[in-house]
This record gives structure tokens, C-alpha cells and sequence, in this order.
């Protein structure tokens, strides 16, 4: 027996709201882990791709003593040594101002902070592929500079990119749960529906009808519901994502400590994948649930 458009064999089932709002709200939930991914790999290449190349040098108020003429005469003496390093092509101290900006997501911007007494900084950029003896260039600068401190920031970078890791894969141990709790949702409904058409299913294998054919009259049903569902959940989770995006715009002043909670234009076609991989779920689980089922029953 065959036919063209099996799926029309099986009446339009009532009561199925319920399921389509839950197989939205783990798309939406889904797409969410999938852009919080992106957003973790791509602020983590960024912050890497900054810091990479460079080095840093502080310069500590001394223990004992006025501390300005001190500060003035390490910061010079630490910015000769790293301007006469092979391979630093470029050393400057950083103003006040930037110290200032530095230490505002931490202290804020009130006017005592001005009068802490704040380490002198310098950065300093290495000539990209030259390898700088950074622990050479550190007793060099403490020879020059006892209270100096140099940082070539590869203690933040690998943290960085730990912190990104861990982001992003359990970014991907939801989207694993929310998979196998997908598969679990269409199989039982596939299961309830089948149970429920059980004399058409019946009438069609009496009619000589495979299994296969029978199959597809469900998985057909199920993968468009699951594409319309999850793509509804998957668009909000981007309308989400773009309004964040939006929200400075609009006057709204970012977390310093955060990055940008939003999506580029280029990433959000990957929250499409949420709706495709939930159709493909959907259609297999029903199709093996289906086959599953015919072969208890007959």
C-alpha cells in the first residue's frame, strides 16, 4: 500500500498546545546555552587576542618613605630597562587618568580614590613572533626597581580560557539534556498517539500497509510540529539576545565585570541549529518509537 501524503492518513490530534509550548521552552532554553557559548568562546578570544604580546610592569608604593619620589624614580628606571629589551618594541607609562579607569570597576569613581596610594603602571608590547626571557626581565627589573612587579598575564589568559571552557561546556551538557529530554517527550508522545489511532493503525496493517508506512504517518507529524515549536522558542531566545544588544543604546550602562551579553549578526544564524537538531530528534525518535511498537503489537 502506498500513498503520497501518508501523513494525512492520521486525524489532526487535539490537546498537542501543551506539547509544543514545552518542546518552545527548552528550544528557548537551548538556544540560550548555545548563544551563552558563543558569547564565552568569542569574549575569551578576544580578551586572549588583547593581552597576548604583552606584558605589564607595577610599580609599588614603598613601605617606608614619601612615596612620590620613589614611585617616580623605579617608574623610570623599570621603563629604561623594558625600552632597551630586545624584542619590546614599544613601552609607555600609563597616566592617572587610565590608572584611574583602570581601578573604577572596583573602587568606583569617588574622589578619595584619586588619593590611594596607587602603584605606577607601564605596558609594554612584544614584537610578534619574538620570545622575550620574561623571568631574565624580571630580575632585571628588580635589580633596578625593587618594588617592581612584572605580569605577562599568561596566569589571566589561561584562567580566561579555563573560565571559557567550563562556560561552554556545560553549555553543551544542557544542550545534551535538553535533547535526551526531547527524544523522551516525542517517544511518549508518540507512544500516547499511536495507543490513541490504534484501530486506524489496525485497519491500515489489515489493508496491508508496512510498517515503515505506518511509521511515517508519525514522524512526518512529529518533525513539523517539533520544527515549528522549537523554531518559535529559538527566535525569541534571538529577539532576547539582539534586545540585549540594544539595551546600551537605550541608556542602559553595561556590567564592567561582564562582557557583552549579545550575539553578532554572523552568530545568529547558529541558534538555527537548535530548531533543525530538535526536527531531526523528533523524527527519529518517533519513526524508531513507531517501528518499535508495530513489532510488540504485531
Amino acid at each position: 500500500m502506498t500513498a503520497r501524503r501518508p501523513a494525512h492518513i492520521m486525524p489532526r490530534e487535539k490537546g498537542t498546545t501543551p506539547l509544543d509550548l514545552v518542546i518552545a521552552v527548552m528550544a528557548f532554553l537551548a538556544a540560550l546555552a548555545l548563544g551563552a557559548s558563543l558569547v564565552a568562546n568569542r569574549t575569551a578570544d578576544s580578551w586572549r587576542a588583547g593581552l597576548a604580546g604583552r606584558i605589564s610592569v607595577q610599580v609599588l608604593p614603598p613601605d617606608k618613605g614619601p612615596p612620590e619620589p620613589a614611585l617616580s624614580r623605579e617608574t623610570a628606571a623599570a621603563l629604561a630597562i623594558l625600552q632597551n629589551t630586545d624584542g619590546i618594541v614599544h613601552a609607555a607609562p600609563l597616566s592617572q587618568g587610565e590608572i584611574l579607569k583602570l581601578v573604577e570597576p572596583w573602587l568606583g569613581q569617588s574622589a578619595l580614590v584619586a588619593d590611594l596610594p596607587l602603584p605606577r603602571m607601564i605596558d609594554a608590547t612584544i614584537m610578534p613572533g619574538v620570545r622575550v626571557d620574561i623571568p631574565a626581565l624580571a630580575r632585571k627589573l628588580k635589580a633596578a626597581a625593587p618594588d617592581s612587579v612584572l605580569d605577562d598575564h599568561s596566569h589571566w589568559i589561561a584562567r580566561l580560557r579555563g573560565l571559557a571552557d567550563t562556560v561552554i561546556w556545560s553549555a553543551y551538557a544542557i544542550l545534551a539534556l535538553i535533547a535526551v529530554a526531547t527524544a523522551a517527550i516525542v517517544a511518549f508522545a508518540t507512544r500516547a498517539s499511536l495507543e490513541a489511532h490504534h484501530e486506524i493503525v489496525a485497519l491500515l496493517h489489515q489493508m496491508g500497509a508496512h510498517a515503515r508506512f505506518i511509521a511515517s504517518a508519525f514522524d512526518r507529524h512529529y518533525l513539523l510540529a517539533t520544527l515549528g515549536a522549537a523554531a518559535a522558542g529559538a527566535g525569541l531566545a534571538a529577539a532576547l539576545f539582539l534586545i540585549a544588544g540594544s539595551l546600551e543604546y537605550a541608556g542602559v550602562q553595561p556590567v564592567s565585570f561582564l562582557p557583552p551579553l549579545t550575539l553578532h549578526a554572523l552568530e545568529i544564524p547558529w541558534l538555527a541549529a537548535v530548531p533543525l537538531g530538535a526536527g531531526a530528534i523528533a523524527w527519529v525518535t518517533a519513526r524508531l518509537s513507531v517501528l518499535a511498537a508495530l513489532r510488540e503489537i504485531y
